[in-house]
């Protein structure tokens, strides 16, 4: 029986508030800090879920360097959108994904289903055979840097990559402010 959490369903609700009040702002820099407000909210979202390491991820990588990214950016533009000249196809772009998106999602087990393939698979000996397998004698270690490994690697890039970004993006309006200065 589906039992509602008046947590989840009022997180859920200020999900939705906030993507809207965002869609609907011009003002630029406001609409970055409510995106740091949708990612802290997101990272909410799978903490409740029991998945803390997306919660950790979500919450540095989406509300820490994507607004200081996002913000580093808007300093080298104006603080005001310019309206677009596309018309509705962003809209539709962004409606035939998310169509696929769910319609990928259909034949998936329910939340907490005992009878789900992750609850029976893989078996529990996995933690008897990790450190044979690994030669790493930590569980958890060898998880994450030998069983998901490339995943792992993959994190660390997405976050080296967006430092960069941000540093660079720094260096530059450095670099501007400097020849303002000068001229």
């Amino acid at each position: 029986m589906l039992t509602i959490q008046w947590t989840d369903v009022l997180l859920l609700a200020l999900l939705v508030a906030t993507a809207l009040v965002i869609v609907n702002m011009s003002n630029l820099w406001a609409a970055v800090m409510l995106m740091g407000i949708y990612s802290f909210l997101s990272a909410s979202w799978m903490l409740i879920l029991d998945s803390p390491d997306v919660a950790f991820t979500e919450a540095s990588v989406g509300a820490g360097i994507s607004t200081i990214l996002a913000l580093a950016a808007l300093s080298l533009t104006t603080t005001k959108m310019k309206h677009p000249r596309h018309g509705a196809l962003p809209l539709v772009v962004v409606l035939v994904t998310g169509a696929v998106l769910i319609y990928g999602t259909l034949d998936m087990p329910h939340f907490e289903d005992p009878n789900a393939p992750i609850q029976l698979y893989p078996d529990p000996s996995y933690v008897d055979r990790t450190e044979a397998e690994t030669e790493v004698p930590n569980v958890v270690t060898a998880v994450l840097a030998s069983y998901r490994g490339y995943d792992t690697l993959g994190e660390t890039t997405v976050i080296f990559t967006a430092g960069v970004g941000v540093l660079l993006l720094l260096r530059n309006l450095k670099r501007r402010r400097r020849s303002e200065d000068t001229a």
